[in-house]
């Protein structure tokens, strides 16, 4: 009897090949999970640094008009011209 126990245990354990493959995959997820985590860590300082500019161009928008008026500029040349109010109708 002790001879059947003895086989039942030696079977419920996976071959050490398929272990090392398991073990290697889990080791690739984590790695992978680890490299994603820094990677979004990267873009929530990105989005952060983003929004700064975006609040800086808003900041300097009035400036600009109190300058020039309402005016579009082409950012390429600095040339601008004056964007057309539209009368309101009562």
């Amino acid at each position: 009897m002790s001879k059947v126990k003895q086989m039942e245990s030696k079977s419920n354990k996976i071959s050490q090949e398929h272990l090392e493959k398991i073990q290697d995959q889990q080791n690739k997820i984590t790695q992978l999970l680890r490299q994603i985590g820094f990677i979004e860590n990267e873009k929530h300082q990105l989005l952060h640094e983003y929004a700064g500019v975006l609040k800086e161009v808003e900041e300097f928008k009035p400036v600009l008009e109190k300058e020039y008026g309402a005016v579009n500029i082409d950012i390429g040349t600095g040339e601008y011209t004056a964007i057309e109010q539209e009368e309101k109708k009562d």
